[in-house]
């Protein structure tokens, strides 16, 4: 996903009044409901509502992180950048095996 991607989400989200009128719990529910679509896509091997599935949680999880952002009272930048970030300096030197398809750490 190029940078901008999530800039656009978030006006995306701005414009539709998500960030001003939405809230955490409400966007984690969102983010279970199409956790459940692409459960159900992968159990009836639909590509395309995989597809769909995984890009509506990025976009969920984008807004969610910008709700998080603006009402931490601490002032600590928090968004979907920063959080990719946090992950992928915590894996990627991370060692580990797969297991009956499953990546198991060291």
């Amino acid at each position: 996903m190029r940078q901008d991607q999530f800039d656009l989400i978030r006006e995306w989200a701005r414009k539709r009044g998500i960030y001003e009128k939405g809230d955490v719990a409400t966007q984690f529910v969102k983010l279970s409901e199409e956790h459940g679509e692409l459960a159900e896509a992968i159990l009836k091997e639909d590509v395309d509502g995989q597809i769909d599935a995984i890009g509506d949680m990025v976009v969920v999880l984008t807004n969610l992180a910008e709700l998080i952002n603006r009402k931490n009272p601490l002032w600590i930048n928090i968004n979907i950048e920063v959080c990719v970030e946090a992950a992928w300096n915590q894996i990627k030197n991370r060692e580990g095996s797969m297991k009956n398809g499953t990546f198991v750490k060291e």
